[in-house]
């Protein structure tokens, strides 16, 4: 990272940091200047307001670990079960977002990817989370496992509120945040989808979206297959 990036990133994640700062600071002194003229309910909407943009900021900061140690990180690139690796994770989802529909259609037989399985977990995670997030309640999102190209492919269509075209290119940028009408109910920094590219390309593989706006969107991300070739030559170049 040059000089000029590293400062552009600095004065952004000040930027960002500076809203729940702020937030928690002016409710905390609030609190502790007025305590005895603040109605309960009141005292209870400000802790709550605190915790949120305590969570904010911890999320910010852990994301802001995530892309420093992605860029200096070694993954470790070995055979991995796609649809058993997906499978895991499902429950979770199934339990956050229980007024949506998840279904997962895994190929039959599918051959094992290259990956590192940590991270293949936290890209799946990514991209489910934010399909969820991004779509009302009693929409469906479909997790798609197969094969194009000689490649392994999961695909994550959502019924949500899609993407305008002119916003393709900001997708996944640092920091770049969409707006729509779902955005301030939801938490995030716009960090995500940047994170979830770069791990996707130091495993070797892409990512693609098509969007339709208001009708949903579909993010498909590619693998090599796995083989001791390919697996050797990636162990010696990390």
């Amino acid at each position: 990272m040059n000089d000029s990036v590293k400062d552009e990133f600095i004065s952004t994640v000040s930027h960002e940091m500076r809203t729940p700062l702020t937030s928690i600071r002016g409710f905390s002194q609030t609190l502790l200047n007025s305590w005895d003229k603040i109605d309960e309910e009141n005292k209870k909407k400000f802790v709550k307001i605190i915790e949120e943009q305590s969570n904010r900021l911890i999320h910010l900061v852990e994301n802001i670990l995530t892309v420093s140690k992605v860029n200096a990180e070694n993954f470790v690139l070995k055979k991995v079960n796609i649809n058993s690796g997906i499978e895991k994770i499902i429950p979770m989802f199934t339990e956050q977002y229980k007024f949506h529909k998840i279904i997962f259609e895994p190929m039959v037989n599918l051959p094992p990817a290259l990956a590192d399985e940590d991270k293949f977990q936290q890209v799946m995670t990514n991209l489910i989370d934010n399909g969820c997030k991004y779509s009302e309640e009693g929409k469906t999102l479909t997790v798609k496992t197969g094969t194009e190209n000689n490649l392994i492919f999961v695909s994550i269509q959502d019924q949500g509120v899609g993407i305008k075209q002119e916003d393709f290119s900001k997708l996944f940028q640092k920091f770049s945040r969409l707006e729509n009408h779902l955005t301030s109910k939801t938490q995030g920094n716009g960090l995500g989808l940047y994170i979830t590219k770069q791990i996707v390309e130091k495993m070797g593989g892409s990512i693609t979206v098509t969007s339709k706006e208001g009708k949903g969107t579909t993010f498909t991300v590619y693998f090599k297959v796995y083989n001791e070739e390919e697996a050797l030559k990636c162990s010696q170049q990390s």
